[in-house]
């Protein structure tokens, strides 16, 4: 562990109707984010109650996570992006400090 390296970035977290994954995708893609993780059939309880994460009848039904690590200075742009959208719709953003190893991936190329 001598030569562990690690990069500071932010870790995105966007909660939203799967309905709107690409919406979601595209705003990352056009912001620049170099890839990001979409976790489906999510269950939690918030504002609204509980909300099961099983197929009902079809995927545009169900919650979904989309999970991005990003550099600092994308965040105010990405969360600018999805300001309008959730004064409209349901979902959540968090977003934390996390360290990454192999910051290659995250600025593309290797």
């Amino acid at each position: 562990m001598n030569n562990l390296t690690l990069s500071p970035l932010k870790k995105l977290e966007i909660i939203l109707e799967g309905a709107y994954q690409e919406f979601a995708t595209d705003l990352l893609d056009h912001a620049g984010v170099k890839g990001y993780t979409i976790i489906n059939n999510l269950s939690g309880k918030g504002r609204q109650g509980f909300h099961e994460g099983h197929l009902m009848f079809n995927e545009e039904d169900l919650l979904i996570m989309i999970v991005a690590a990003v550099p600092p200075e994308l965040v105010e742009p990405i969360l600018g992006g999805f300001t309008p959208f959730f004064s409209q719709h349901s979902g959540v953003v968090f977003v934390s400090d996390i360290q990454v190893m192999r910051m290659v991936k995250f600025k593309g190329g290797e």
